[in-house]
C-alpha cells in the first residue's frame, strides 16, 4: 500500500515538474528579466541555436602598385600598354644641358623647325612691274600713288578731273574738283570724326552721294577700266571710292604697303587714310 502510493506520488511528482519547467519556459520564469533564458535541453534545439560561423579567408597583401579602394573595390584597371609599339619613340631625359632651361638634348634636337613668316606686301608678279608709265598727270610712276599736294600746286594743278557715266542713260562726261577745296573737306572732316570711326569707314563713304547727271537727272558712277589706270585722287576728291570693289581697294593697299585683309569698310578706311597722307605727309593721316 505505501509502495504503490510512493509510486504514484513519484509519477504526480515528475509530471508536476515537466508541467512546471514546461511553464517557466514559456512565460520565461519569475526571474526572465534579470536571468538568461534557460538552455533547451534537447539536441535539435542546440543545432538552431548554435550560430555558424564562417570560415574567414585573410585578404591579400596590398602591393605597392595597388591602393586601398583598387583592392576592397574592385576598380578595373587598364591593360598595360606593350612592350613594343609601331612607330613609338621614347625619349629619355638624360643628357641635360645647362644652357637649354633644362630641356633635353633629344627633344631639342628633333624639334620642329621653325617658319619663315611670310611677307605680306608681295613682290609683283612675273612680268609685272612697280612702276608704270603714269596714267593722269597728278600720277607718280608708282602704281595707286599720287603726288604731294604742295607738288601740284606748284605745277598749277589745281582742279582734278575724271570721267563719269550715267547709271541710266549711256552717256559719258567729265566732271572736275577743285583741289584745295574738296581736299580741305575731306581732311576736316577726319580730323573731327576719326577717333569715333574705330578705323572703319562711315557710312557716308561706304555709300557715296553721287552726282546727279546733267543729262537726265539720273545718278553717275565713275569709269573704272584697269586697276593701273584707276583715278585714285578724283575718287578721294568726289568721295567715290566706296563705288570701287573689294579686289580695287585690296590693290591700292597691297601696292602702297597697307594691310589689305579684312571687310571693306576696313580697307576702304586704309584707302582713304593712304591718298590723304600721299598728299599731306605730315598730315594727321597715320594709319
Amino acid at each position: 500500500m505505501d509502495k504503490s502510493s510512493h509510486i504514484f506520488q513519484g509519477s504526480d511528482g515528475k509530471e508536476d515538474n515537466e508541467d512546471l519547467l514546461t511553464l517557466s519556459l514559456s512565460t520565461g520564469g519569475p526571474n526572465s528579466s534579470s536571468a538568461a533564458p534557460a538552455p533547451p535541453s534537447s539536441p535539435l534545439g542546440q543545432q538552431i541555436l548554435q550560430p555558424t560561423c564562417l570560415p574567414l579567408t585573410p585578404a591579400p597583401p596590398l602591393s605597392p602598385q595597388t591602393s586601398f579602394f583598387q583592392q576592397f573595390l574592385l576598380i578595373p584597371q587598364a591593360p598595360p600598354l606593350p612592350s613594343s609599339y609601331p612607330n613609338y619613340q621614347s625619349h629619355s631625359p638624360t643628357g641635360l644641358n645647362p644652357n637649354d632651361n633644362g630641356i633635353p638634348q633629344e627633344i631639342v634636337s628633333y624639334s620642329r623647325p621653325s617658319r619663315s613668316r611670310r611677307n605680306p606686301f608681295q613682290t609683283p608678279r612675273q612680268g609685272k612691274t612697280e612702276t608704270i608709265p603714269p596714267p593722269f598727270p597728278w600720277a607718280t610712276t608708282q602704281r595707286a600713288m599720287v603726288h604731294n599736294l604742295d607738288y601740284l600746286l606748284s605745277h598749277n594743278m589745281t582742279t582734278i578731273s575724271g570721267e563719269v557715266q550715267c547709271k541710266k542713260c549711256p552717256k559719258v562726261y567729265k566732271i572736275e574738283y577743285d583741289l584745295e577745296q574738296k581736299f580741305r573737306e575731306i581732311a576736316s572732316f577726319i580730323s573731327e570724326n576719326r577717333f569715333s570711326m574705330h578705323d572703319r569707314a562711315p557710312s557716308a563713304w561706304m555709300n557715296p552721294n553721287l552726282p546727279s547727271c546733267e543729262f537726265c537727272g539720273s545718278c553717275v558712277k565713275p569709269v573704272v577700266s584697269k586697276k593701273r589706270t584707276i583715278n585714285w585722287l578724283f575718287l578721294l576728291l568726289g568721295q567715290m571710292l566706296g563705288c570701287c570693289k573689294l579686289s580695287e581697294l585690296k590693290y591700292f593697299c597691297k601696292h602702297t604697303k597697307n594691310h589689305r585683309t579684312g571687310a571693306k569698310d576696313r580697307v576702304l578706311y586704309l584707302t582713304y587714310l593712304g591718298l590723304c597722307k600721299q598728299l599731306d605727309p605730315k598730315g594727321p593721316f597715320d594709319i
